[in-house]
C-alpha cells in the first residue's frame, strides 16, 4: 500500500497565511491570531501547546470543520479555505477514534471507500491492505468492542489512510492510552508516517511526545505560533520564556548583560560568543548591554561539583544553597536556591555513588555549566 501511495498520491505542502478565528459574543477570545504556517510536503509537523492555546482550532481549520474569520489556506497550489472537509483529500484521526460501534473493523475501515463509490472486491482488498499496514491483518471481522485501546487506535488510523490521502491530520490520538502503550505507539506512528510518505499534522499537549515524533514542532500560545523549529533546536535554543518553560524543565535566572557576561548579584557567568546562540534560524532577540534578561539553564546541563573538585576550562560556576535532593529512579533532581532567591535545579544519573555524594539540605553547593549551554532569553 505504501508503494501505491508514493506512486499515485504525492504528498503536498500546506501554506497558511493570516488565519484569524475569534470566539465569544464580542469576539474577545482570539483562538487564532494572524497565524502563518508553512508545512513541507511529506513532513511530520506537530502543533504543541497547552489547553486553550489554539492548536486544535488550527487543526480544525486545516480539516475544514472550522471556518476562519480571515486568511488563506493552500494545499499545494489549491486554495481550500472554502472547500468542504470531504473534498480536501485528508485523512483524520480523532482523539476518541470516532469508530462506529455497530460496524465490524472492516466496515469501519471501508467506510471512507464506500463514500467514494469503492465497493465489493476492490474495497475488501484495500481494507485488508490498510489493516496490514497498521499490523492488524485478519482483524476485519472483529467487533469494535472486542478491541484493546491500542487496536482501536490502529483501526482509526487504517480508516484515515485507506483512501490514500495526501494529508493526514491527528488530534491527540494517543491521549487515552496508558504510558507504556502510548510510548510504543509513538514509535509506531512515526514508522508508519515514514512508510506512507504523507504530509502529517499532529496535535498534542505532551511535549515529550512531540519531541519524539516530529520533524518540526510549532509551539502555540494565545493563538500565535511562538516558535516553529526542529525538536533539538526548539529544546536547546528556545526563542522566548514561554517556550523555554513549556518545553522540558528549565531554570530561569534574571541577569544583567554586559561585556559578554551575565550577572546576578555577586555572581557572573560567561556567555557564548556573540551573546545569542549561533544558529541564525533560532536566534532569540539578543539582549543589549546592561539590560535585564533571563539566563536559561536545563537541569541536565548543571553539574554538582564535589568539594575540592576542579572545574573544567569552559565551566561557569554557580554558588547556591541546597533545598533537597529528590530520587527519581534513573536520575536525581537537586533543588537549590541562589542568594537572590532564584530556584535552580540540577539533574544527574542516580547511581549509588552519586546519591551518596550529594550535599545535604541547607548546605552550600557549587554547580557548574559549560558556557556553550547558557541560553539568553529576551526580557518579557
Amino acid at each position: 500500500m505504501a508503494q501505491a501511495v508514493a506512486e499515485r498520491r504525492a504528498a503536498v505542502p500546506i501554506t497558511a497565511r493570516g488565519l484569524r478565528k475569534r470566539f465569544g459574543r464580542g469576539g474577545e477570545v482570539r483562538a487564532l491570531d494572524d497565524v502563518d504556517l508553512d508545512v513541507r510536503a511529506g513532513e511530520f509537523l506537530t502543533l504543541l501547546g497547552p489547553s486553550g492555546s489554539g492548536k486544535t482550532t488550527l487543526l480544525m481549520v486545516l480539516a475544514g470543520f472550522t471556518r476562519p474569520d480571515q486568511g488563506s489556506l493552500r494545499f499545494g497550489d489549491e486554495e481550500v479555505i472554502r472547500l468542504a472537509p470531504h473534498k480536501r483529500d485528508i485523512g483524520m484521526v480523532f482523539q476518541n477514534y470516532a469508530l462506529f460501534p455497530h460496524m465490524d473493523v472492516a466496515g469501519n475501515v471501508g467506510y471512507p471507500l464506500a463514500l467514494r463509490g469503492v465497493k465489493g472486491a476492490e474495497q475488501a482488498r484495500r481494507v485488508e491492505a490498510a489493516l496490514a499496514t497498521v499490523q492488524l491483518a485478519g482483524y476485519g471481522a472483529r467487533r469494535v468492542d472486542e478491541l484493546s485501546g491500542g487496536q482501536k487506535q490502529r483501526v482509526a488510523l487504517a480508516r484515515a489512510i485507506v483512501f490514500e490521502p495526501r494529508i493526514v491530520l491527528m488530534d491527540e490520538p494517543l491521549s487515552a492510552l496508558d504510558k507504556q502503550l502510548r510510548e510504543r505507539m509513538q514509535i509506531e506512528l512515526r514508522r508508519l508516517h515514514e512508510q506512507l510518505g504523507t504530509t502529517t499534522i499532529y496535535v498534542t499537549h505532551d511535549q515529550r511526545e512531540a519531541l519524539t515524533m516530529s520533524d518540526r514542532i510549532a509551539v502555540i500560545h494565545h493563538g500565535r505560533i511562538q516558535q516553529l523549529d526542529a525538536p533539538q533546536a526548539l529544546y536547546e535554543r528556545p526563542l522566548n520564556r514561554f517556550v523555554a518553560e513549556f518545553i522540558g524543565e528549565s531554570s530561569l535566572v534574571q541577569v544583567q548583560v554586559a561585556g559578554g557576561m551575565a550577572r546576578c548579584g555577586e555572581q557572573a557567568w560567561a556567555l557564548p560568543e556573540g551573546v545569542a546562540p549561533a544558529a541564525a534560524a533560532t536566534t532569540p532577540t539578543a539582549a543589549t548591554a546592561g539590560t535585564s534578561s533571563f539566563l536559561m539553564l536545563r537541569p541536565e546541563h548543571l553539574r554538582v561539583l564535589p568539594a575540592g573538585a576542579d572545574a573544567m576550562a569552559d565551566d561557569n560556576l554557580m554558588s547556591a544553597r541546597v533545598l533537597a535532593a529528590v530520587y527519581q529512579g534513573e536520575s536525581y533532581l537537586l533543588q537549590a536556591v541562589l542568594p537572590d532567591g532564584t530556584a535552580v535545579a540540577a539533574r544527574g544519573t542516580a547511581s549509588a555513588g552519586a546519591m551518596r555524594g550529594l550535599p545535604a539540605a541547607g548546605s552550600e553547593v557549587r554547580l557548574a555549566f559549560d558556557r556553550a549551554d547558557a541560553v539568553l532569553l529576551p526580557p518579557e
